[in-house]
């Protein structure tokens, strides 16, 4: 790693939802500019293989299996963390999920799915560290929200809501926060060529029928760029958040989808 690269090096970050994604990406590019890392998600042998890749760049890496919807997981996540490398200097909310429904004969179960996966889960991992980053007097949290959580869309009334959320406690953390030199801010990216997206497309053919080619085109075509955003353009704008120099950015919701929300 050389030196002019390196502008993370002695930071520690958590990613939760680390174990593939967007989350894979933001981890290994945290690493890769000098940060020791703790990743989380749900499958211990997921987790395992990126802990190995992050770990061949030279950093401290800790895999730690957790469902970030479970506040006593959460605890013993954060004890995990905060014993094998202290407390984050970065932390990035990144778990989520999301499912489409039509809101007429909405199941509440998905509703509460959503919020508890996508909003709930950003309130209990950041109750869990920040005080010690009050205590340390800095810090920097990112949330990784979606254009949803600027605009709505049909069959995602529950995944929307949830991504509002997640924008409102970003905009609310930043004011209260900021006094005690932490910063908070959320990356919203519009489509991701990603799983969860393929899931989107294997849906859209699902319901109806088109080839998967053209359910994906469509998605596509919902940016100004005709093309999914990629997880390495998700993570650039997260590493850049947690920078030193990147102190006087807090509050902020930066879209990453090539101009197709301008809010």
């Amino acid at each position: 790693m050389a030196a002019d690269d390196s502008f993370l090096a002695g930071k520690k970050a958590l990613v939760t939802g680390a174990s593939r994604g967007i989350g894979r990406a933001v981890a290994m590019a945290l690493a890769r500019a000098g940060a020791d890392v703790a990743i989380t998600a749900r499958t211990q042998p997921d987790l395992d293989k990126v802990a190995t890749e992050l770990s061949k760049t030279g950093v401290r890496a800790l895999a730690c299996r957790c469902d970030v919807i479970d506040p006593a997981q959460v605890e013993r996540m954060a004890k995990q963390v905060r014993d094998a490398l202290g407390t984050p200097d970065i932390l990035v909310n990144n778990a989520g999920t999301a499912k489409s429904q039509s809101f007429l004969n909405h199941p509440d179960e998905i509703w509460h799915q959503m919020v508890a996966a996508n909003m709930t889960s950003v309130y209990y991992v950041t109750k869990a560290f920040v005080s010690a980053m009050v205590e340390r007097r800095s810090g920097r949290i990112i949330n990784i929200a979606s254009t949803a959580a600027h605009v709505g869309a049909s069959y995602v009334a529950a995944y929307t809501a949830a991504k509002h959320g997640v924008l409102g406690l970003t905009r609310a953390l930043a004011i209260e926060l900021v006094g005690h030199g932490i910063t908070v801010n959320a990356v919203c990216p519009g489509f991701v060529d990603t799983p969860l997206t393929q899931v989107a497309i294997d849906n859209i053919v699902k319901v109806s029928g088109r080839a998967p080619a053209e359910a994906r085109r469509a998605l596509e075509q919902k940016s100004p760029l005709n093309r999914l955003i990629t997880p390495a353009e998700v993570a650039a704008v997260v590493v850049f958040l947690a920078r030193d120099s990147s102190a006087g950015i807090n509050g902020q919701a930066i879209n990453i989808d090539g101009g197709a929300v301008q809010t």
